[in-house]
C-alpha cells in the first residue's frame, strides 16, 4: 500500500510541474525595449548589422528614419543610426524597405518620400560595415504614382522595384553593382490601385513565387509564374465597394496560400467584415462578419493612403493556424483600439466551406488600455520563437506616434520552427568577410509536413516578404506553429524564385528538422538546390525547463528517501551489533 501511494504522489508530482493551460497574458514591456525612445512609426523590420538579431526602422515625425539596433542590455534596442529628411531634400518620409539592392549580401535601406502633389520618389543609401554612406545614395530619376512593390522579378536573388511611374508606365527598376537600370519588362496595360497592395507570393505551391496586383477597377489579377515568365491566371472582382489591403496566408493549413480581405459593406465603415478567398475560387467567403460586444458595434477605421485598414498576421499560439491583429473604432464613440483576431474552428454556417474562421478576444484587456492605437503588428521580441506585439498609438503631448511593446506569456507546451532564407548570392567567403545575415529577402515560400500527436498530417505554409508598401510590416523570417506535437518535422520545403527561362524548380527539402529551433537556409549556390546549405539553432521551449525541474524535483525526493533508509538501517545495524555483543558476554559466563 506504501509503494501504491508513493508511486501516485510521484506521478502526480510531475503532472502538476509539466501541465500546460495555455494561459495567454501580455505584459508591457516598453520601458525594458526603448527607454525614454518610445516614439515614432516603426516601418520595417531587419537585422541591419547581421548578428543574428532582428532590428526595428522607425520613422519619426516623417522626417527622420531611426535604426534601433538590437542589443543584450536594457534597453534592448538602442537608436544607432539616423537618415534625416536633410539627406534627401525632399519632402515626408512614407516607408523604409530594407534589402540588399546591389548584391554585395549587405543590408541597404530604400525608403520613400511623397511631396504635395502626392508623387514618390524612390532613394536607396547604401549600407557598408553596419553602417549607412550617407554621403553616397542613389536617387530614382522619376516618380511613381504609389509606393513600389519590392520583388524579385528575374530570380536572381536580388530586390528589384517594381511600380507605375509618372506618365504611366509598369516598370522594373534594377540595381545589380549600384547601377540603375529600368525597363518595362512587365508590358502590360494595368491600372494600379492606390494604395495598392500588390504581393509577390506563391499562390500555385509550385515554391516560385508568382505576382498579384490590386487593380484600379476594384478587380484581382494573379500572374503565376511559369518557367520564369509571369503568365496571367484569375482575375477576381472585388466583393464590396470599400475594401482594405490584401494579405496572404495558409488560413487553414493546407498548404496553400489563401487571399484574406477586410472590406465595409457601407462608405462609413459601420458594417465590417473579413473575406477570404481560396485557391482558384472566385467566391469570398466570410471568416468574420460578428464585430459586435455585448452592445457595442465595432468595426474597421476608414483607411488613407497613409495607414490603410490592413491585417497584420502571425501565429501568436503557435497552434499552426496564423492569426492577426487589427485596429478597430467604437462606431458610436470615439474609441479605437487593437485587438486580437483568433484564428479558430468555424462554428457558423457561412464559413464551414473555409472549416477556420477569425474570433475577436475581447477579454485582452492588456491590449484594449492602449487608447486611440492606429497599427499593431507582430514582432519576435526576444528571439525565442514566440510573437510579441508592438502597438502603435496616437499622443496626446506629441505630434509622433507612442510605441508599446507587449510581450506574449502564452504559456501552453506548444512548439514552432523559425525559417528564415537569405540571398545565397554567398556563403562562407563572402566579399569582404561580411555575414550575409541581414538581407531582407523576398520570395522564398517555406512548407512543412508533419504528424501531429494523433497520428494526422498537419502542414502549413508561409512566403517571406511578400509585401513591402503601405507599412506591410511583414518579418524577414517565418514563425510556423506546430502545436503541441513534439515530433520532428518530416518534411520541411523551401523554394526560391526562377530566372527567366528556367524549368526547374529551384526547391530542396531537409528531414527530421528539430521542433523549436531557427533554420537559417543559404541557398548557395541558386540552381544547385542539392547543395544548399541550413544553419540550426536551437530555442529550448519552456516543457525543457519544467522536465528538468520535475527530474531534479524526483531526484532530491528519491534522495531524501533512500537517506531516511540508510539511517534506520545504520540503527537497526547498530542495534544489531549490541544484541550480539550483549549475548557473546552473557554466553560466556
Amino acid at each position: 500500500m506504501r509503494m501504491f501511494t508513493l508511486k501516485t504522489f510521484l506521478i502526480t508530482f510531475l503532472l502538476l510541474l509539466l501541465e500546460q493551460q495555455g494561459v495567454f497574458a501580455l505584459q508591457d514591456v516598453t520601458a525594458e525595449l526603448f527607454g525614454n525612445n518610445k516614439y515614432g512609426t516603426v516601418a520595417a523590420f531587419g537585422d541591419f548589422n547581421s548578428d543574428k538579431q532582428t532590428d526595428i526602422f522607425v520613422i519619426r515625425e516623417q522626417s527622420e528614419v531611426v535604426i534601433f539596433l538590437a542589443d543584450s542590455k536594457s534597453p534592448y534596442f538602442k537608436p544607432k543610426v539616423n537618415i534625416t529628411k536633410d539627406m534627401l531634400k525632399r519632402e515626408n518620409i512614407t516607408s523604409v524597405v530594407p534589402g540588399d539592392y546591389d548584391g554585395d549580401s549587405q543590408m541597404d535601406v530604400l525608403l520613400t518620400t511623397q511631396d504635395t502633389s502626392f508623387k514618390t520618389s524612390v532613394f536607396i543609401f547604401w549600407g557598408n560595415n553596419h553602417t549607412i554612406e550617407t554621403s553616397k545614395r542613389h536617387t530614382m530619376n522619376f516618380t511613381f504614382t504609389d509606393q513600389p512593390l519590392v520583388m524579385d522579378f528575374n530570380g536572381d536573388m536580388i530586390p528589384d522595384v517594381f511600380g507605375v511611374t509618372t506618365p504611366t508606365q509598369n516598370v522594373v527598376c534594377y540595381l545589380t553593382k549600384r547601377i540603375q537600370e529600368c525597363r518595362n519588362d512587365f508590358n502590360k496595360s494595368i491600372k494600379m490601385r492606390t494604395p495598392h497592395s500588390n504581393a509577390f507570393i506563391d499562390l500555385n505551391k509550385d515554391f516560385t513565387a508568382d505576382l498579384f496586383l490590386t487593380t484600379e477597377g476594384g478587380n484581382f489579377e494573379t500572374w503565376l509564374n511559369k518557367d520564369g515568365a509571369f503568365t496571367k491566371g484569375e482575375v477576381v472582382s472585388s466583393p464590396a465597394e470599400t475594401i482594405g489591403q490584401s494579405s496572404f496566408v495558409d488560413f487553414d493549413g493546407d498548404g496553400y496560400q489563401d487571399h484574406l480581405l477586410p472590406a465595409c459593406l457601407d462608405v462609413a465603415c459601420q458594417q465590417s467584415i473579413i473575406y477570404i478567398a481560396k485557391r482558384s475560387s472566385k467566391e469570398w467567403v466570410p471568416v468574420l462578419s460578428d464585430f459586435k460586444q455585448r452592445d457595442t458595434v465595432w468595426g474597421f477605421v476608414s483607411g488613407d493612403s497613409t495607414h490603410p485598414v490592413v491585417l497584420h498576421l502571425g501565429d501568436y499560439n503557435l497552434d499552426g493556424f496564423p492569426d492577426a491583429l487589427v485596429i478597430l473604432r467604437n462606431t458610436s464613440g470615439s474609441d479605437q483600439r487593437a485587438f486580437l483576431l483568433e484564428n479558430i474552428p468555424c462554428n457558423v454556417p457561412n464559413c464551414s466551406s473555409v472549416g477556420r474562421m477569425f474570433r475577436i478576444r475581447w477579454d485582452q484587456t492588456d491590449l484594449g488600455a492602449i487608447q486611440k492605437a492606429v497599427m499593431a503588428t507582430f514582432f519576435d521580441i526576444y528571439e525565442d520563437g514566440i510573437l510579441d506585439m508592438l502597438i502603435l498609438s496616437k499622443a496626446e503631448d506629441k505630434d509622433d506616434l507612442m510605441i508599446h511593446a507587449l510581450k506574449n506569456n502564452f504559456e501552453a507546451d506548444a512548439y514552432f520552427v523559425k525559417v528564415m532564407v537569405l540571398s545565397g548570392l554567398c556563403s562562407n567567403a563572402c566579399p569582404e568577410d561580411v555575414k550575409p545575415f541581414g538581407v531582407n529577402q523576398p520570395g522564398p515560400y517555406v512548407m512543412y509536413t508533419t504528424v501531429d500527436s494523433n497520428g494526422y498530417l498537419k502542414n502549413a505554409s508561409a512566403g517571406q516578404l511578400s509585401q513591402s508598401a503601405h507599412f506591410s510590416l511583414q518579418l524577414p523570417y517565418t514563425v510556423l506553429g506546430l502545436g503541441r506535437s513534439a515530433n520532428f518535422l518530416d518534411h520541411l520545403f523551401v523554394g526560391i524564385p526562377r530566372k527567366p527561362g528556367e524549368t526547374e524548380t529551384r526547391k530542396h527539402e531537409w528531414t527530421a528538422i528539430i521542433p523549436n529551433s531557427q533554420l537559417i537556409v543559404i541557398p548557395f549556390p541558386h540552381n544547385t538546390p542539392r547543395r544548399w546549405s541550413a544553419k540550426l539553432y536551437l530555442t529550448p521551449s519552456n516543457s525543457v525547463l519544467l522536465t528538468a525541474i520535475a527530474l531534479i524535483g524526483v531526484c532530491v525526493f528519491i534522495l531524501v528517501i533512500i537517506g531516511i533508509l540508510h539511517w534506520k538501517e545504520k540503527k537497526a545495524d547498530d542495534r544489531e551489533k549490541r544484541q550480539e555483543a550483549h549475548r557473546f558476554h552473557f554466553d560466556a559466563m
